[in-house]
């Protein structure tokens, strides 16, 4: 079992930046792949990062590519989205995710049977 926490979201002008943080808590995180996924206000759940277990390896959707990375501290069982160039259309809940399968599944299967989500954060960027 695993418990995620989400911080970090906030309001924030085009071109700005946020880092969101997602505190894990439980046994074995290191074994997890992590993730980030968002949701806008009457869209569906998308796909934005996911890191393998070790952090030796991310995904990213072409939409954040560049602008978005995502990181790893095992020793503190946290995982990160540094988000740079924030534009409008970022503007949604974004979600923690952890799962033990692998970071690519996680990325193809968009979300869909991942074992443990967090409360979500909300971005919201102004034009």
């Amino acid at each position: 079992q695993v418990q995620l926490v989400e911080s970090g979201g906030g309001l924030v002008q085009a071109g700005g930046s946020l880092r969101l943080s997602c505190a894990a808590d439980g046994r074995g995180f290191s074994s997890y792949a992590m993730g980030w996924f968002r949701q806008a206000a009457g869209k569906e759940r998308e796909f934005v990062a996911t890191v393998t277990w070790n952090g030796g390896a991310t995904y990213y959707a072409d939409s954040v590519k560049g602008r978005f990375t995502i990181s790893r501290d095992n020793a503190e069982n946290m995982v990160y989205l540094q988000m740079n160039n924030l534009k409008p259309e970022d503007t949604a809940v974004y979600y923690c995710a952890a799962d033990l399968t692998t970071a690519q599944n996680m990325r193809d299967m968009k979300g869909r049977g991942v074992n443990y989500w967090g409360k979500g954060t909300l971005v919201t960027v102004s034009s």
